[in-house]
């Protein structure tokens, strides 16, 4: 790991950003927070109160991220804190933010999505040409430029701010393992499930499947059942044993009991059946889904001959868990680890810095850990970026919360023996419709040996997602652990976009 940037805050700020601006003048700040979910909304709200002029940008139109997904306005949603756990912590935040708008600390910018950070100012040019995406420094830059697109296609634009200091809290994805029959409609992600509930109080179906791995399962499938549909089983591909020897940390999150255990009675209420071990092995349907195939599994997660079972069901809710979503922080050369889950997290150190002085990350970015974990991560980068001193509390929380998250990670990871539900015929890359016996193929007799090989041979991952619904199924196929997902482009930016850059970002 580099050496540590200097505790100390970024100074004061040369003006307040005041709104989106073009790339040749980028509005400046104190901080720039990527992200507006729980860790992002922290951090702003706590940076500003330390004396921080802060802007947050965030890809969607509204702050709280997937987490804190709410309906929108026109839908009259009445109730819509019925829909959350921890409601409170978010709308205390949200006043925090709006109270700040408007004194002029924070500027807010939704429907920013940042493509880029880069060093800007005279440190880029003492350092030479860098191209976006491509940073490498070992000491803080004087200023960063975060290239942004702004607003809804056709009229998106281009836009960049410029901060002393950067805080990545870009969150996370769902990580899918595909089987047969998964691309059937109403096959959704379990978070995706969730945010159609949450958005736009609209169910998957009258009957809906629960299946996959990992804790957000029980609550996905609580706040179906709660809302009206009918759940006949949730399918969980772990034993809960594996938590067994995990007694100390489980003990020092009562908090974390009294959430699971509320998720089981939820569950007991509405008659939802939980199968641990299990998973679905494949979908049936025709122009829907119809039916899911259910069939135990040994430990290393291999489906057991001769106990599948039919679900009838119109929808499945399917999740394996989250992915951190670190492309801004590899494009800047942040070191990067892989977690219990089996996925890639950055590396960060007791003040939430990365690898890369001058830049910080909070939230799923350093591990997959939930709401409150993140929250407590971006209050903590706030005091180290401000140079305050976060308070006893704040580190002991953290560690508490982080060892669980661990633990939660661990137990849920899953097992190699996977892929044996993937016939030949199953489709692993959605986008670019190619089956698991391509990829086979290209492993077994084309030599290839890691998921970049395969991808030039298949096309697996060139498609609209760039692989992040199919890699870590490619990668398993390939043989290869987890590796970072380096690329200089963050989302889809038109060419316009980048012809209007500078001479000096090219």
């Amino acid at each position: 790991m580099s050496e540590p940037a200097p505790a100390a805050g970024p100074g004061p700020a040369s003006a307040a950003a005041s709104g989106p601006a073009s790339a040749s003048a980028p509005a400046r700040a104190d901080l720039a927070i990527v992200g507006a979910g729980p860790a992002g909304l922290a951090a702003a709200v706590t940076a500003a109160r330390l004396g921080l002029r802060v802007t947050l940008l965030d890809a969607g139109d509204r702050p709280g991220g997937q987490f804190y997904r709410h309906p929108a306005p026109g839908l009259g949603a009445a109730r819509p804190e019925a829909l959350h756990h921890g409601w409170a912590e978010f709308a205390t935040r949200e006043a925090a933010l709006r109270a700040h708008e408007s004194a002029g600390r924070i500027t807010y910018l939704p429907l920013h999505h940042v493509w880029t950070v880069v060093p800007g100012g005279a440190d880029e040019a003492r350092r030479g040409h860098a191209e976006p995406g491509q940073v490498h420094v070992a000491e803080p830059a004087a200023e960063w430029i975060l290239h942004a697109v702004a607003g809804h296609a056709p009229e998106e634009r281009a836009t960049a701010v410029t901060a002393r200091a950067v805080l990545i809290a870009t969150g996370a994805y769902e990580r899918q393992l595909p089987f047969p029959g998964w691309t059937l409609p109403g096959v959704v992600g379990a978070g995706g499930a969730q945010a159609m509930l949450k958005g736009g109080l609209v169910l998957p179906g009258k009957r809906v499947v629960v299946a996959g791995s990992g804790p957000l399962l029980l609550a996905v499938a609580g706040s179906l059942a709660a809302a009206g549909a009918t759940v006949p089983a949730v399918v969980e591909a772990a034993a809960y044993t594996a938590y067994a020897g995990q007694v100390p940390t489980l003990l020092r999150n009562p908090g974390k009991l009294v959430e699971a255990a509320t998720y089981g009675g939820a569950l007991a209420r509405h008659h939802v059946r939980l199968l641990t071990r299990h998973a679905v092995t494949e979908a049936h349907g025709t122009d829907r889904v119809e039916a899911v195939t259910v069939a135990r599994l040994d430990r290393e997660w291999r489906p057991l001959p001769g106990t599948g079972r039919r679900i009838p069901c119109d929808a499945l809710a399917v999740g394996h868990g989250l992915v951190p979503q670190l492309e801004l922080a590899t494009g800047l050369g942040c070191e990067t680890r892989t977690g219990p889950d089996g996925t890639v997290a950055l590396v960060l150190d007791a003040e939430q810095r990365t690898s890369v002085p001058g830049i910080w990350s909070a939230g799923e970015t350093g591990g997959i850990g939930g709401a409150q974990l993140a929250m407590t991560e971006g209050e903590l980068a706030a005091h180290s970026i401000a140079g305050a001193l976060p308070g006893a509390r704040l580190t002991r929380s953290r560690a508490r919360l982080r060892a669980f998250a661990d633990a939660m990670a661990a137990a849920h990871r899953p097992g190699e023996g996977w892929t044996g539900w993937l016939r030949d015929d199953a489709v692993v890359c959605r986008c670019e419709e190619v089956p698991a016996g391509r990829i086979r193929e290209a492993v077994d007799d084309l030599g290839a040996r890691d998921a970049r090989s395969v991808k030039l041979l298949t096309r697996a991952g060139m498609g609209w997602c760039q692989g992040r619904m199919c890699g870590p199924a490619v990668a398993a196929l390939a043989g290869e652990e987890p590796a970072p997902d380096r690329r200089p482009l963050s989302c889809p930016v038109p060419l316009r976009h980048l012809a209007e850059l500078p001479p000096a970002a090219h």
